[in-house]
């Protein structure tokens, strides 16, 4: 599925160079749920971007179904984006003036590829909105919402495309015990049902104990 090798990323400032990832490697497998966990400040989100497409390494390789994505424009970096790997952050970031639908919406709608009617698109949203338990608050909001509903809008619009690899970067953060288990529940069952490989990024090693792998990123590598 995803396999990166001797991922290097450092931060120049001035005549300093700031080495956050020191030669990572990593393969995560169809259907698997792999954890990333270790101090704040230790890279992980940086390793999750790099998976992702969203920043490049400094050096090495992540070969995403068959390609170095990293060798690939960026116009077609964005489109593995937004067809094949879905994101889950900390913060939601749901646009404020769309409804709940309408957020769940945007990855089918930017996708210039999907010839399908604006019923059809309402269909796949109302589909993953109800995934997520959320049908009845289809029409409301982001701050008609509670910071766990939002959680599961972001969930939805993540999965809306029905990618190949998640990528979790603390969905967990903002949330007490109890949602942030309702949150994890939502991923586990989308890993189990749609074969999906899935990356969590959390500095909590008990919610890291739901995964089949979990690295420990020390010193700019992980180990396990």
């Amino acid at each position: 599925m995803i396999k990166a090798t001797n991922i290097h990323k450092n931060y120049i400032s001035g005549n300093k160079s700031l080495d956050v990832l020191r030669g990572v490697d990593i393969n995560i497998e169809p259907g698997k749920l792999v954890s990333i966990v270790g101090p704040s400040g230790a890279g992980k989100s940086t390793l999750l971007h790099i998976l992702g497409g969203l920043d490049a390494p400094s050096r090495g390789e992540v070969i995403f179904e068959g390609s170095n994505i990293y060798e690939l424009s960026d116009m077609q970096i964005s489109r593995i984006r937004n067809e094949k790997i879905g994101f889950i952050f900390q913060f939601y970031h749901l646009l404020p003036e769309f409804d709940v639908l309408e957020n769940v919406m945007i990855p089918m709608v930017i996708n210039s590829k999907l010839k399908i009617n604006d019923n059809k698109l309402r269909q796949e949203a109302l589909r993953a909105v109800e995934n997520v338990g959320l049908l009845k608050r289809a029409d409301h909001f982001p701050n008609q919402l509670s910071g766990g509903e939002q959680q599961r809008v972001a969930i939805a619009r993540a999965l809306i495309m029905r990618p190949a690899l998640l990528l979790c970067d603390e969905p967990t953060g903002n949330l007490d015990s109890e949602t942030g288990e309702e949150i994890i529940s939502l991923i586990k069952k989308a890993n189990q049902e749609n074969n999906m490989a899935i990356a969590l990024v959390t500095h909590n090693l008990e919610l890291a104990k739901i995964s089949d792998k979990i690295y420990y990123l020390k010193d700019g590598v992980l180990v396990n």
